[in-house]
């Protein structure tokens, strides 16, 4: 339904609830001497200028247009550490587990996700198309004896010619009990002979197909079953040459029976890190950080905090970078697409502009309250660049705030400031021990 429907997206939700001072969860000046400084000067600047200005200041932040959204992401996208993946394997080799477990993801979305990319392959960009940390292109038809293996090798080929300022990666999905792998090879063999300097990623997948009779869950990783092993290392020779690195895992669905589900995953994260440049390599381990799979019996909430995280460590990249207007504006566009994305999955579909009412209804309260502190800083005078930590904070805090929104919308009831502004501030609070480590 559209989002005017039970709410003005440009109005603030209601009177926002203010504080006298700033919260003690902010203050480091304890063991920093050099923040009782800055916030004896954020204090003076709380005096010089009232709360309710300054949340008239945060609600006009977000008072972008279309355009300028889409002018800003485009910048944005050409200095995000984009992975490109190429997944290559057959059907049921474990290609669309493999994405599921690097995105945590359901199966459903993933499979929604995937678009036609090419005759033979799909693509599916995490978190979304505009603004992609991870791209995943999985060839479709091999292993069918009805596919042109030279046709499809051309169009991966052809795929990898184009110019990419993110880094890329080709994933060999074999399974573990597949040994029909002539195909696969040929195309490894071309792939590596055209691009040397792309790295490849073996992954040897569906362990348990070759567990001892009476197996019913998985070892301690990694396994060590005599059979698995000389099956894994039957396949590695197999493709002696043609690959950087070689993992194996075990992904399934819960309703398998398995635990954990994704067995194997620090292993495959660990080797796929290996290849990457820094950069990309820390927005994989920050994708994976075990926080995020923390369940909270809410599928649209564990499914958006995949989300939230993914724009929050683009908004930490982002402030770390110098762009020329590395600011308000380019948080913002940042932060309208990620409502908007949010806003989809509770079947809530916005245009930019409404997002970006979202958005000031939902935050200006909550900036109002902590800009007494370091948040200061995103005001213009005082400064160009954003804390990467602080960036990403507050871009989580708002996810979850926008959850709390457009959760209340689906049940039918009236988002309520309070609770929303409760939300964020506690998840302000966790985000910055969480995202301290990062520098900008």
């Amino acid at each position: 339904m559209p989002m005017t429907e039970k709410h003005n997206a440009e109005e603030p939700l209601a009177d926002s609830p203010q504080l006298s001072e700033p919260t003690g969860a902010l203050d480091n000046s304890r063991t920093n001497p050099i923040a009782d400084v800055w916030n004896n000067a954020t204090m003076s600047l709380m005096r010089l200028l009232p709360v309710d200005r300054v949340a008239q200041t945060v609600v006009n932040w977000f008072s972008v247009s279309d355009d300028r959204v889409a002018e800003i992401l485009e910048t944005v996208r050409a200095e995000l550490p984009t992975t490109q993946a190429l997944l290559i394997g057959k059907p049921q080799a474990g290609k669309s587990s493999i994405v599921r477990g690097l995105t945590g993801v359901s199966a459903q979305i993933v499979g929604q996700g995937f678009r036609p990319h090419t005759q033979h392959t799909e693509r599916y960009a995490y978190p979304s198309n505009d603004l992609p940390l991870l791209i995943f292109t999985d060839t479709v038809g091999l292993g069918d004896v009805k596919q042109d293996t030279e046709t499809i090798i051309q169009e991966l080929i052809g795929d990898l010619q184009q110019e990419s300022r993110g880094a890329r990666v080709l994933i060999l999905t074999v399974k573990i009990n597949d040994f029909a792998i002539d195909t696969l090879r040929q195309i490894a063999q071309q792939l590596r002979q055209r691009y040397p300097d792309i790295p490849c990623l073996l992954v040897v997948t569906c362990l348990h197909e070759v567990y001892p009779p009476g197996t019913e869950d998985h070892p301690v990783y990694p396994p060590d079953y005599e059979e698995l092993n000389r099956a894994f290392a039957a396949i590695q020779q197999a493709f002696a040459g043609l690959y950087d690195r070689a993992v194996s895992i075990d992904f399934t669905l819960e309703e398998d029976g398995y635990t954990p589900v994704f067995y194997g995953l620090e292993a495959l994260r660990d080797s796929l890190a290996d290849l990457l440049p820094e950069a990309e390599a820390r927005a994989i381990y920050q994708l994976l950080d075990n926080e995020a799979g923390n369940q909270i019996g809410n599928l649209y909430r564990d499914v958006g905090r995949r989300y939230i995280l993914a724009f929050s460590i683009m908004a930490a990249a982002l402030a770390a970078v110098p762009l020329p207007f590395a600011t308000m504006p380019v948080l913002t566009a940042l932060q309208v697409s990620m409502v908007g994305l949010l806003g989809k999955l509770y079947g809530q579909t916005l245009t930019p502009s409404q997002a970006g009412g979202v958005v000031s209804a939902i935050a200006g309260g909550f900036l109002a309250q902590a800009v007494g502190r370091e948040l200061v800083k995103f005001l213009p005078v005082f400064g160009s660049a954003i804390a990467a930590s602080w960036a990403a904070a507050y871009t989580l805090a708002l996810g979850e705030g926008a959850c709390v929104y457009f959760g209340d919308l689906m049940g039918g009831k009236k988002p309520d400031p309070k609770q929303i502004q409760s939300v964020m501030k506690e998840a302000f609070k966790s985000a910055q021990e969480r995202f301290r480590g990062i520098k900008s």
